[in-house]
């Protein structure tokens, strides 16, 4: 848990209808609205990173396609069929 001399005050106005459901929350769990919003942010935050490194990965395999840094020639019918076998599709 965090120490209250490293936080830092944000003032966030919000829309009537979140801070409604905010409030509606925090009750309905006997947690504070502001531990829900920071909560809430700090994982908004993390999606948003991860996203960040998932794109940049994307653009640097983009680039590099059918270059020498592109997959490996032995390796690649592998991946093919690991993606095959788990299902996995590309977004």
């Amino acid at each position: 848990m965090e120490l209250a001399q490293d936080m830092k005050n944000f003032h966030l106005p919000l829309p009537e209808h979140t801070y409604v459901q905010l409030r509606a929350e925090a009750e309905r769990t006997q947690v504070p609205a502001t531990t829900l919003a920071r909560e809430a942010i700090d994982s908004w935050l993390l999606h948003q990173a991860r996203k960040a490194r998932r794109d940049a990965i994307m653009t640097y395999a983009a680039e590099m396609a059918g270059t020498d840094l592109d997959l490996d020639d032995d390796l690649e019918p592998t991946g093919i069929e690991h993606l095959v076998k788990t299902g996995t599709v590309r977004k």
